[in-house]
């Protein structure tokens, strides 16, 4: 049976969240409306990744083409439903009355109580929402989910020097250009040890939840890649992404 909300608001105060900012990644295996209003009770705000690749363009589309109208491409608006494999609690978010979405055409967030980590968002900045709630001290909730959905860990490649990718977008007015687009993250496991000692967790009806401090997961992701330059990229070698990192 899926938590209640008082399972999850009792969890969220034994995980030390007290009225904190948090990041939420969720699967499906939690109640998303559960999830939404014990988030409410136990939080300042929150955000999730409302992510439409629906509207993101092949990777090697170039702007000099003139096809962008012949993909299975549509083009982003504030009303696009975040894509299906993030579950149900995005739209659940995003439907709120009082939730607010960011307008990057391919990695916007939802959130309630998060207006201007929102609005700090631009297609040219898109981890400005991770580095505002670093600034104050926020939270990565991971319930049900391990660490290769962790957008976060995407951030701190960038403050470590990591290679990022330029994707083109469609949009309403045309196709965007979409800078600083991360790689690909089914390595990301790999930093699971290093986040141990500051992790957080918590079991819900047989769903674990993690807690992580976002300024601990950004230096550990940072102090791993200088460590080891080639850390957190996964070992498909038809994996375009990481091969250009490796390579790059």
């Amino acid at each position: 049976m899926p938590a209640s909300f008082s399972e999850l608001k009792s969890a969220f105060s034994d995980l030390g969240l007290g009225k904190r900012l948090v990041l939420v990644h969720s699967s499906d295996a939690v109640d998303a409306t559960h999830l939404t209003e014990s988030l409410l009770a136990a939080t300042s705000g929150f955000i999730t990744p409302a992510f439409t690749p629906i509207s993101l363009l092949p990777l090697d589309f170039h702007p000099s083409r003139s096809d962008a109208g012949e993909f299975q491409t549509e083009p982003f608006s504030p009303s696009t439903p975040a894509d299906e494999a993030f579950g149900k609690f995005p739209e659940i978010v995003r439907a709120h009355r009082e939730a607010g979405r960011s307008s990057h055409p391919v990695l916007s967030f939802t959130g309630i109580g998060m207006d201007a980590i929102l609005h700090s968002q631009t297609v040219r900045e898109p981890y400005a929402p991770i580095a505002a709630l670093a600034e104050q001290e926020g939270v990565v909730l991971l319930v049900g989910m391990d660490q290769r959905v962790n957008f976060s860990i995407h951030y701190g490649e960038k403050l470590a020097g990591r290679m990022q990718f330029i994707r083109w977008a469609l949009t309403e007015s045309g196709v965007m250009e979409c800078p600083n687009f991360p790689g690909d993250s089914e390595g990301f496991n790999v930093i699971t040890a290093d986040l141990k000692p500051f992790t957080r967790r918590a079991e819900v009806g047989g769903v674990e939840i993690q807690a992580i401090p976002m300024n601990e997961l950004l230096r550990a992701v940072v102090n791993k890649i200088h460590e080891n330059a080639y850390a957190l990229l996964c070992g498909r070698p038809d994996c375009e992404r990481c091969e250009a990192v490796r390579w790059g």
